[in-house]
């Protein structure tokens, strides 16, 4: 038997994952089968565009329920290692070498990454090179547009 995968993630974002589980069983699912009774009543399903949608739309539901309740079932929390390094959970502030703004992520696991809201994976370019590092390191972090010079600033 295959081993299942494990999903590092922060007490927040499992919290977060088990929330939309909650509303995608309570609420969402009782709005794609009530989509799904209207249609029907439009007749002919062969030709009901509105019926195809609500069964698309279930299935795109019951299978993002099946994945988070594979990611909660998996999740292993990140504790703060109380070490000075650069790790999963943490937060770093860096500066792009020679002269770039600062810029600061937090290193979460991939089912919580979230860039908009400064939230990396662990598997992303940036964090695969901050990892372990500590503050005052000059990193070389090699992205897809070329490698990039990085100190680090700080880490909470």
């Amino acid at each position: 038997m295959a081993q299942e995968k494990v999903y590092p993630m922060t007490q927040d974002g499992k919290e977060k994952l088990e929330l939309e589980l909650e509303y995608l069983k309570t609420v969402k699912r009782k709005e794609v089968v009530e989509r799904i009774k209207i249609a029907r009543s439009f007749g002919d399903l062969s030709e009901n565009s509105e019926y195809d949608s609500a069964k698309e739309e279930q299935a795109f539901v019951e299978g993002r329920i099946t994945t988070i309740e594979n990611m909660i079932r998996n999740a292993k929390i990140i504790e703060d290692d109380g070490t000075d390094t650069v790790s999963l959970g943490k937060s770093v502030t860096f500066v792009e070498l020679p002269d770039g703004e600062e810029e600061t992520y937090t290193i979460v696991g991939s089912a919580e990454a979230d860039p908009f809201e400064g939230k990396i994976s662990n598997d992303s370019p940036i964090a695969k090179s901050l990892l372990g590092k500590s503050v005052g390191e000059e990193v070389t972090v090699q992205t897809p547009g070329g490698d990039m010079r990085v100190k680090i600033i700080s880490i909470q």
